[in-house]
Formats: C-alpha cells, sequence, structure tokens
C-alpha cells in the first residue's frame, strides 16, 4: 500500500511542476540556482509550489493567468516546497520578514523582498482573486513590457 501511495504522490508532484513550468516559470531547484536567479537585477516573481489543494486550484492557475498583463515581472521562477528543500529553503531566506508560506507569491526587486501573497491570501479565495492580487503587485513594482 506504501508504494501505491509514493507512486500517487509522484504523478501529483509530476503534474504540479508541469503546470507551472508550462505557464512559463523557471524551476529552481539548488541553492545555487536559487541565489543566481534571485541576486538578478530587476523583478523576479518566485511562485512557492505545493501540493495541496489551494496551490493546484487556486495559486497555480493564478500564476499561470496573472503575466498576461502589461506590467509583469522580468523573470517568473519556481520552488517546490516540500520536495526542493534546499532550494525552498534558500529562496525564504530571501523572505525577510514573512514567515514560511506554501503556497504563496514572492516579489524581488534587486534581490530584494517587495511584497509576498502569502497561504492565507490564497486559501479561501478564487483564482481570479489572487490574481487581481498579484496584478496589484506588478502595477507598485514592476515596468510595463
Amino acid at each position: 500500500m506504501n508504494m501505491n501511495f509514493n507512486l500517487f504522490m509522484n504523478d501529483v508532484v509530476r503534474q504540479a511542476r508541469q503546470e507551472i513550468s508550462a505557464a512559463g516559470y523557471t524551476e529552481l531547484q539548488t541553492r545555487e540556482e536559487v541565489d543566481e536567479a534571485l541576486s538578478r537585477k530587476g523583478t523576479t516573481l518566485v511562485m512557492i509550489n505545493s501540493v495541496c489543494g489551494c496551490a493546484g486550484g487556486i495559486a497555480r492557475p493564478a500564476a499561470a493567468h496573472a503575466i498576461h498583463y502589461d506590467k509583469r515581472p522580468d523573470y517568473l521562477v519556481t520552488v517546490f516546497a516540500g520536495q526542493d528543500k534546499e532550494a525552498t529553503e534558500k529562496a525564504r531566506s530571501y523572505f525577510t520578514g514573512y514567515p514560511p508560506s506554501s503556497p504563496s507569491f514572492a516579489l524581488l526587486k534587486d534581490g530584494k523582498i517587495c511584497t509576498m501573497i502569502e497561504r492565507h491570501d490564497i486559501e479561501g479565495f478564487d483564482p481570479m482573486n489572487v490574481v487581481q492580487k498579484l496584478q496589484q503587485n506588478f502595477d507598485q513594482y514592476c515596468e510595463e513590457l
């Protein structure tokens, strides 16, 4: 029975990774990849992915739709909480003043945290509410593309 659960979870994780990658986000799986991506000049949106229902039903759809906007971050990246633990821990070290939260979104500019949309801003809302929150942050911190 344990093996079937692991196979099921592997499928869930694979699908979650594919959904966010297909939306245009670059997966960061190591500490080094996180440092390289988050220290770049410009704006970076980090989607902290997870396997929970609000990630699949709200956060990933919002991540995919929010970027179709006049203003958006220069870079779109993702780390996977509970899967790529060192990368997620390293990404969270950039989110000063915010507790660990997944799923969530962090918006950075020139390597410094601007704002976050935390799990409590996602869970219980519909994807369009989260899209609006993301786009409000894009209006404030990002340039028109």
